[in-house]
């Protein structure tokens, strides 16, 4: 498995698990708004990481890492209004809420290791 490959695999998984999210939100107005917004940026990180390991520079890579971060930060915020608004229970929603701060601590970690090697 070449460097990377784990994470990459890891931001994957968590972009079929906001997929399945969605597919489970009511189908209202509010629900479809929030599952568009959700479907964005809960799937944007792994194509991000993907771009982040082939990139030209160390400055290239740092940028598409804080892209990554920028999307998962997003999708953390819908997560947190679909708990709040009762749109899926709580027990539901832990495990992809502890993924993606999972998933935000890594990506900051190597944007902070890229940036000390720089």
């Amino acid at each position: 498995m070449a460097k990377g490959d784990d994470i990459q695999e890891r931001l994957i998984d968590f972009a079929v698990r906001i997929i399945n999210l969605c597919d489970r939100l009511p189908n209202t107005r509010n629900g479809s708004h929030v599952a568009n917004q959700l479907i964005r940026c809960g799937t944007a990180p792994a194509a991000h990481y993907a771009e982040a390991r082939s990139a030209e520079s160390t400055k290239d890579f740092i940028h598409k890492l804080k892209l990554c971060n920028k999307e998962l930060n997003e999708a953390r915020v819908w997560i947190t209004l679909i708990i709040k608004s009762k749109m899926q229970s709580v027990p539901d929603m832990q495990e992809i809420i502890q993924e993606c701060d999972e998933l935000c601590r890594i990506t900051n970690a190597s944007i902070n290791t890229a940036r000390k090697r720089s």
